[in-house]
């Protein structure tokens, strides 16, 4: 039975992820931020761990938790918008937005991509076309787009490093999907998102190792 690893399932695309991973029949591990999101990934299937990314203690721990594991798929799925503006952020704005896209990526894929490098697995992060600094037509949101072009430098970063030890990691566009942060105009659906990321994600090899690819596949400008 596969492994999937999914960092940041309680809610919209990642607790879709869970869903979707174990009505395949993989088995999942998955971390929410409560105890209560736990509960209910444990009710969908899933190996459920109590994670906070912004908080080096608690990846630490989740690092014992997963030590020997072998994934065959890991998926970082957590991460916030911010304020929507244009403007300066605010300190704590900053620190926010910055610890849970960036700071958190920094300290888990280091203990993440290693697991499913011995697997010969692939690992995807949820970024986002806004981060894209290629195909920029706007500023909304300047705080989310810095801190997912950030991202995508990360995970560059641990493609060189971890793809030479046989991980395949892949920076995606989710697309704009119907959660919370997408709003309900938005033009795919949870399910749709999903349906496509993870497809992608199982067909592509090595040769994908470092891209950054929207939902599809078709490959995104840095």
């Amino acid at each position: 039975m596969p492994t999937a690893l999914i960092l940041g399932a309680s809610r919209g695309i990642g607790r879709e992820m869970v869903r979707q991973y174990r009505r395949d029949g993989w088995r999942v591990i998955a971390t929410a931020r409560s105890a209560g999101d736990c509960d209910a990934l444990t009710a969908d299937g899933a190996e459920s761990h109590q994670l906070d990314v912004t908080s080096a203690d608690s990846i630490a721990g989740m690092a014992w938790k997963l030590d020997d594991e072998k994934i065959d798929v890991a998926w970082l799925v957590a991460g916030v918008y911010g304020p929507s503006g244009s403007g300066f952020p605010t300190g704590p704005e900053f620190d926010a937005v910055m610890h849970t896209n960036v700071l958190a990526a920094m300290r888990l894929l280091p203990i993440v991509a290693p697991l499913v490098a011995t697997a010969r697995g692939k690992l995807g992060v949820l970024s986002s076309k806004m981060g894209s600094i290629g195909a920029r037509n706007s500023t909304e949101g300047t705080l989310y787009r810095a801190s997912k072009a950030a991202l995508n430098s990360v995970l560059k970063d641990a493609a060189i490093t971890y793809g030479a030890q046989g991980a395949t990691c892949v920076a995606f566009h989710p697309g704009w999907v119907q959660t919370d942060m997408g709003g309900a105009g938005a033009s795919l659906t949870v399910e749709e998102s999903v349906r496509d990321l993870r497809a992608t994600l199982a067909r592509i090899d090595a040769s994908s190792n470092g891209a950054f690819l929207d939902h599809d596949g078709s490959p995104l400008p840095w």
